[in-house]
């Protein structure tokens, strides 16, 4: 049996426009496919632009490393919409990547009852939304991120003595934060679910004189050993979701000031997951996936 690895041009080994971060996506392909062809399940990388012949015959595909996706959100979509509607299974399905593609999500999850930044959404942020942040935040600085964003591509930050130029504007709808100073101190600590279970934890800091945490920006990853406390908190986060247990999810948080976690995001689409620092996430997944194909196999009989 073949099951789907979607990648993208930016990610697929040997591609001309391959990313600098792009080792992530072999890393997490070769901590999976071996559990998987143990289970007589092959893994097939599939560039999702690829053709509708690249899809024939698989049962189930995994989002992968679709690192591309918010610059082709309509593409994107329509391309998983029609995987879904020939019958392949989704890990994660469309409802979910539709759900989760708009960082609005965010709201609905603290309107449920997990711990999150403060917020506001803006349509199109500029220097005077920057400006309304800083008096209704009362914070000396905020980032600014796009909506439908990943990798803190197109995110700015800026401080009271260094704001917006008065002309700023951001390109596409945005969110405003108050910038949380424990990722500068203790880092951003993600939680990896499969199957709703905690798989492994991870702490992510950012290079010397930057805040983001992402490997292309020269951060770093060190294993964590959760507290109680942690792992209460990101099982309210779990429970939040408004849909049945994802097979994948990666809880990203940080520590608030009164020491309690607060989410930065819940990545359900194509999250790296990390495999470093947890040895049997490979095992973990291809259990899940021999589930999913498992049930799928008799629903159908």
């Amino acid at each position: 049996m073949r099951i789907g690895f979607l990648a993208c041009p930016g990610t697929l080994p040997g591609s001309p426009v391959r990313r600098a971060d792009a080792f992530e996506h072999d890393r997490q392909v070769a901590a999976i496919a071996p559990a998987l062809a143990a289970r007589g399940i092959a893994l097939e990388v599939v560039d999702w632009h690829a053709p509708d012949a690249a899809f024939a015959g698989l049962p189930l595909v995994l989002l992968g490393t679709v690192w591309d996706y918010q610059d082709r959100y309509p593409a994107f979509m329509a391309r998983i919409d029609a995987l879904e509607a020939a019958g392949i299974a989704l890990c994660n399905p469309v409802q979910v990547v539709r759900w989760n593609i708009d960082k609005r999500y965010l709201a609905d999850l603290a309107a449920r009852g997990a711990p999150t930044i403060p917020t506001i959404w803006a349509e199109a942020a500029d220097a005077a939304s920057v400006e309304e942040a800083f008096i209704r935040f009362g914070c000396e600085r905020v980032v600014v991120k796009r909506q439908v964003g990943a990798g803190a591509e197109g995110q700015h930050s800026f401080t009271r003595a260094a704001p917006p130029a008065p002309g700023w504007r951001m390109d596409r709808p945005a969110m405003i934060q108050p910038f949380v100073p424990s990722i500068e101190s203790e880092g951003e600590l993600s939680f990896i679910l499969i199957d709703g279970e905690v798989s492994h934890a991870l702490r992510k800091r950012a290079a010397a004189g930057d805040y983001r945490i992402q490997s292309v920006y020269g951060g770093c990853e060190e294993p964590y050993a959760p507290t109680s406390a942690d792992l209460a908190q990101v099982a309210q986060v779990a429970s939040a979701l408004p849909f049945p247990t994802p097979l994948y999810a990666r809880i990203d948080m940080v520590r608030g000031e009164d020491g309690g976690l607060l989410l930065m995001e819940a990545e359900l689409i194509e999250p790296y997951l990390y495999p470093e620092q947890g040895p049997d996430l490979g095992e973990r997944i291809a259990a899940a996936v021999a589930a999913r194909i498992a049930q799928a196999t008799t629903a159908r009989a």
